[in-house]
């Protein structure tokens, strides 16, 4: 028997694949955010729908590379086959929210704003920071800004209660509440580890190319007389005009003041967001980076 393929997973999703506006799914790591967002989709291809995919998940992604909320238009099998090629990408620059929050936000409802734009039905697939005051805040202000029609919550124990509560108190959300599928394997933080890298190791697959870039191109804007090489090594998202995120690239900086980035996707840049992370492109692994103290060194 498939994950979530019972009678009240089967009734919830035909009940939600009736419905227009915006469904987020919510619950903790590995509880099957992912797996019950591919049967919806999937649901919805069989039953004609043309269905938006927004992937709000920066650790473990399912459309495009970490760091990034991605976009994807599902309106065949085929497009569920490439669901990991996105058909737009928002740049948030950390595969934690801890700093991160009002960007992930603005990136989150954003991507709402585009596919809904070609779709009637946008589903979000969120983190799996769901408690503390960083988890319950991404949610309360996701949740506000988006305004979903519904949100499906996937509960393991009691973890999920409080959230709960708090969105339905403030909010006045529509809460569907479903169990996790014992059948869902539970990662270990070493595979989680593993499968960020070889996210990242996807993200800057070749042919990668370097581009000599200017101290003026950036966002947040460097401070006069900044030491560039204090950027070696930084994840960037390369922007193009018109504010979107075309992938992610890796800037490369020497102590003599020479920079540049190394991306893939480079031929329309016009821009590059600083991120919150050091990328290593040999073993690609990444470290926190807090920009205030990159920058100004508080």
């Amino acid at each position: 028997m498939k994950p979530f393929d019972d009678d009240t997973s089967l009734n919830l999703r035909h009940r939600l694949l009736g419905l227009k506006g915006v469904v987020m799914l919510i619950g903790g790591s590995d509880t099957g955010k992912t797996t019950f967002a591919r049967q919806l989709l999937a649901e919805g291809v069989a039953a004609g729908r043309t269905i938006g995919f927004v992937d709000a998940d920066l650790a473990r992604p399912t459309v495009g590379p970490p760091a990034c909320v991605g976009i994807k238009v599902v309106s065949t099998r085929a497009d569920l086959d490439m669901l990991h090629e996105a058909d737009g990408l928002r740049f948030v620059g950390s595969t934690a929210p801890q700093g991160v929050i009002v960007p992930h936000v603005v990136a989150v409802a954003t991507a709402v704003e585009a596919a809904r734009r070609r779709a009637d039905l946008v589903i979000i697939d969120t983190t799996s920071e769901i408690t503390g005051v960083v988890g319950q805040t991404l949610k309360y202000h996701l949740v506000e800004l988006v305004r979903p029609t519904a949100i499906v919550a996937i509960h393991r124990g009691g973890e999920l209660d409080p959230l709960e509560g708090m969105l339905s108190r403030f909010l006045s959300t529509r809460i569907e509440v479903i169990d996790t599928d014992r059948s869902i394997p539970i990662s270990s933080p070493l595979e989680r580890q593993a499968e960020l890298i070889k996210a990242f190791q996807a993200a800057f697959a070749s042919p990668l190319e370097r581009w000599r870039v200017a101290p003026t191109v950036f966002a947040p804007t460097l401070p006069e007389g900044f030491p560039v090489n204090r950027l070696h090594g930084m994840l960037v998202g390369v922007q193009d005009p018109n504010a979107r995120c075309l992938g992610l690239g890796a800037i490369e900086a020497s102590e003599e003041g020479s920079l540049g980035v190394v991306t893939s996707v480079g031929e329309e840049m016009r821009g590059l967001r600083l991120g919150s992370m050091r990328i290593d492109l040999e073993t690609f692994k990444t470290t926190r980076v807090r920009l205030r103290q990159l920058m100004f060194g508080v």
